[in-house]
């Protein structure tokens, strides 16, 4: 039994620093980017890479390296990066690009290592919500979705602002792409059986061959006619015996 309450303890400690409400599409997106992404990658690498500001460093370090080099604001826009403070576990801050304004208090992010999906971490979540929850409407505490309980999380995360890209945003391409159709290639018709049968024209031209052989084994087989001989051919044959006999006497 206390196995049982302390479990439901734990739970409700996680709910209460997660996000409450569901938003499905929004689930399913992040859930089918993250299967053609990288084992693992920090929120910093991929918030350089989407917004080019080329700024090096562990998270919290963002907004300082900033001063002096980019612009900073507390107005979110496309491509802008929002450096987040540390706060309770996040001890190295936080960098998430911005990809869409939704309304004056909901953004949408492109950023990594911030859910586990999978139980991995360090995957990329493109497009997911941001909402502003400072009392002031001035972007110094934002929540933002959480993927293991596939809505809105409940903590507020304190912001230092964003800082602003020169270069424009590489959007262009999303993380996830769904398959092209195969090309499809046109298949050769199937060949038309071929008849074993002697076509007429090579019958007809080897009719009189295979008849032949026929013909002379007929041939041999039917017995010789004898004529019989006449007095004078006997005669005659005798004749050319006696000469020829003589010629060896």
């Amino acid at each position: 039994m206390l196995k049982g309450i302390s479990k439901c303890v734990a739970l409700a400690a996680l709910a209460g620093s997660m996000p409450l409400l569901a938003d499905s599409a929004e689930a399913r997106v992040s859930v089918s980017q993250s299967r053609e992404l990288p084992p693992y990658l920090q929120c910093v690498p991929y918030a350089r890479e989407v917004s080019g500001i080329s700024i090096y460093g562990d998270a919290y370090t963002w907004w300082k390296q900033a001063k002096g080099k980019f612009k900073r604001g507390n107005r979110p826009k496309v491509g802008a990066v929002m450096a987040f403070q540390p706060h309770g576990n996040m001890r190295l801050g936080h960098v998430a690009a911005v990809s869409k304004i939704v309304n004056s208090r909901t953004v949408l992010l492109r950023h990594s290592n911030w859910s586990p999906i999978n139980g991995r971490r360090g995957q990329i979540e493109n497009d997911v919500r941001a909402v502003d929850v400072s009392p002031n409407n001035d972007w110094s505490q934002v929540r933002v979705w959480y993927h293991p309980i596939q809505a809105l999380g409940k903590t507020a995360w304190p912001i230092h602002g964003f800082i602003y890209s020169d270069k424009a945003p590489k959007f262009e391409t999303p993380s996830f792409v769904a398959p092209k159709p195969r090309m499809q290639i046109a298949s050769a018709p199937a060949p038309k059986p071929v008849s074993r049968a002697p076509s007429q024209a090579f019958a007809s031209a080897f009719a009189n061959i295979s008849a032949k052989p026929a013909q002379k084994a007929a041939s041999r087989r039917q017995p010789l006619r004898t004529v019989p001989k006449t007095r004078v051919e006997r005669r005659n044959a005798d004749d050319r015996v006696s000469a020829a006999v003589s010629l060896y006497d």
